[in-house]
């Protein structure tokens, strides 16, 4: 989908398609900015969702017990990835406190939207580099 979507729109010069297993077709490469929203849900929010969510595929939506598997990978592993001036933007959606929990000496920026939302940080490379 992401191919053709790079097609559509003309930006096969602008945009590069990589299939990666979080970083691991990334080998060497750094990044001014990174910007993921992985799976984030916990099991016990999974059971809450409404009807239409149940029709994805579950490795798009869980990741552990409080939904923070994914993220703390990321966590551990962005830094290798980022320009020493990057940042890395994440969507965790309700996993915020539970993260916030498991992290508290983090600074986490929690981004604003205009038109509501919430559950998205910012951490720049040398944020991630003292954790």
């Amino acid at each position: 989908m992401a191919r053709r979507n790079v097609a559509e729109h003309g930006l096969e010069d602008q945009v590069e398609v990589i299939q990666s297993d979080l970083f691991s077709a990334l080998k060497g490469r750094r990044y001014d900015l990174i910007i993921s929203n992985p799976p984030y849900v916990g099991l016990e929010e999974l059971d809450n969702l409404p009807a239409e969510y149940h029709h994805e595929p579950r490795l798009g939506l869980v990741a552990g017990v409080e939904g923070l598997e994914v993220v703390v990978e990321i966590l551990r592993q962005a830094v290798d990835y980022l320009q020493r001036d990057g940042l890395l933007v994440v969507e965790v959606g309700n996993a915020q406190y539970a993260l916030c929990e498991a992290f508290p000496d983090v600074p986490f920026t929690w981004l604003e939207f205009e038109r509501g939302g919430q559950g998205v940080f910012l951490l720049n490379a040398g944020q991630l580099r003292k954790l």
